[in-house]
């Protein structure tokens, strides 16, 4: 395999920051336009009904890639640490680490929700009239969701060993084969619902295979590590373990925070327009991974650059990664927006038909919800900054500032004051007052080191 040449320690941020960019970028955009797909088969193919019993179980597909990308991210900042000391043989326990403890809490999700299917889905916000469809959709997506994960963990730690472009072909083949075989099993099959999840299943045990053989075959330094069965290691392995997902933490409250922000969403459109708001609501939340998807995609493509050059003692490198990244989530920002407030009509008939009355809830709610993607590509940007540093306290205050602790307020309380255009600005408003906070906690701070500094600098 032709290998990506980088070497985060020497080369110029720039160049560095785009070679992981754009093929991270390209990975992401498919996923995100198989999210798009497979709501468009569904919304077509099933109905509105089917769009909301997705809905229903996203939140828990949205956690299990949130316990894939905190041990992935976790595994990545401390790997990147330790290549930057030299120190493979513990970047590679690491990594072993955080693929062992991931299997085990995944294994826990998938019996429980055999178990105790019906519980878990009114949990999430169901009602009778659709539990039959959302049934189908969760039982069919289980199996697959040990690869899934394998998948998510991977995406950071291939990265992190110098090859984006091998983690971009594993999310485009994944996302390719998905759209297909969503299109073949919902409609010459006629399978429906069950044939949308079986198609999930299906693409991410092939992406966990792609992932797993990278390790085995093609990596560089980056390989499993047979772990000792002593006691010892078993205490080492369960500490590694609680660090990893300290400094990951950040990035599984931000899949969580999706998660709450659909069940809330789900409770307060049933609540004030019916199933026809629960659907509509499900057209934003498809389209939502878009947003999260750009903005993660510059957070991820300067998480290696930061965190090796932090383990690496060069704080100057460091900035210039972050002042880059900046300036390309508000580009990015701004573009996601103006699509949405131009496009509203576009994007909500690729769900829906137009004589529904879900289709008019959506194609009014959506240019509101678009103002939410300037602030929050900056959000996930600096609280990738943050995690990097191994600045865990900080990633993760914010993250529950604009995840949960503004938002879940937002929609209870907004739409009481403004009405229903509030259960769609609810978002929007939590993304604001987060990236004001980080902001100008961020200004102080630069202006109190500076200020510590200036008497070593300047001559009276």
């Amino acid at each position: 395999m032709e290998r990506d040449k980088i070497d985060f320690g020497n080369g110029k941020i720039g160049k560095l920051f785009r070679t992981m960019f754009f093929p991270t970028l390209i990975g992401m955009a498919f996923n995100s336009i198989l999210n798009i797909c497979d709501g468009m088969f569904v919304g077509h193919g099933v109905g509105s009904n089917g769009l909301a019993a997705i809905n229903i179980v996203a939140p828990l597909f949205l956690i299990c890639a949130g316990l894939g990308l905190m041990f992935g991210i976790g595994a990545s900042v401390i790997g990147g640490i330790r290549l930057a000391e030299g120190n493979v043989k513990a970047a590679r326990i690491v990594m072993t680490q955080a693929y062992i403890a991931g299997a085990i809490i995944f294994g826990i999700v998938i019996i429980v929700s055999l178990l105790f299917t019906r519980p878990v889905l009114y949990f999430l916000g169901c009602s009778p009239a659709l539990e039959g469809l959302a049934t189908d959709y969760l039982l069919w997506l289980l199996p697959g969701l040990v690869f899934f994960y394998l998948q998510c963990a991977g995406m950071m730690l291939i990265r992190l060993d110098g090859s984006p472009r091998y983690a971009m072909s594993v999310q485009i083949v994944a996302a390719i084969l998905n759209i297909f075989l969503d299109w073949y099993m919902v409609f010459p099959l006629g399978l429906g619902i069950k044939g949308a999840s079986m198609a999930t299943s299906i693409s991410c045990i092939v992406a966990g295979i792609m992932v797993v053989a990278y390790f085995i075959f093609f990596s560089d330094k980056l390989k499993f590590y047979r772990l000792r069965l002593t006691l010892k290691s078993l205490r080492l392995s369960i500490r590694n373990t609680g660090y990893m997902a300290k400094v990951g933490l950040a990035t599984f409250i931000a899949e969580l925070a999706i998660g709450v922000m659909m069940v809330t969403g789900n409770y307060m459109f049933l609540s004030y327009l019916g199933e026809d708001g629960v659907a509509a609501f499900s057209v934003g939340c498809y389209l939502f991974p878009l947003i999260f998807s750009v903005s993660n995609a510059v957070a991820q493509s300067s998480q290696p650059i930061i965190s090796y050059n932090y383990g690496a003692g060069k704080p100057e490198r460091v900035r210039q990664a972050l002042n880059i990244s900046l300036l390309t989530a508000m580009a990015c920002g701004v573009a996601i927006s103006a699509c949405m407030w131009s496009g509203s009509g576009v994007l909500t008939g690729i769900f829906l038909d137009s004589g529904e009355r879900a289709y008019e809830i959506a194609k009014s709610g959506l240019p509101l919800l678009g103002l939410c993607a300037l602030p929050f590509a900056l959000n996930i940007t600096f609280i990738g900054y943050y995690q990097s540093c191994e600045k865990s306290a900080r990633s993760i205050a914010y993250m529950l500032m604009r995840g949960i602790i503004f938002m879940v307020p937002g929609f209870i309380l907004l739409p009481g004051a403004i009405g229903v255009d509030g259960l769609w600005l609810a978002i929007p408003a939590s993304e604001v007052i987060t990236v004001a906070i980080i902001a100008l906690s961020y200004i102080v701070l630069r202006k109190r080191k500076a200020a510590c500094a200036m008497p070593d600098n300047v001559n009276n």
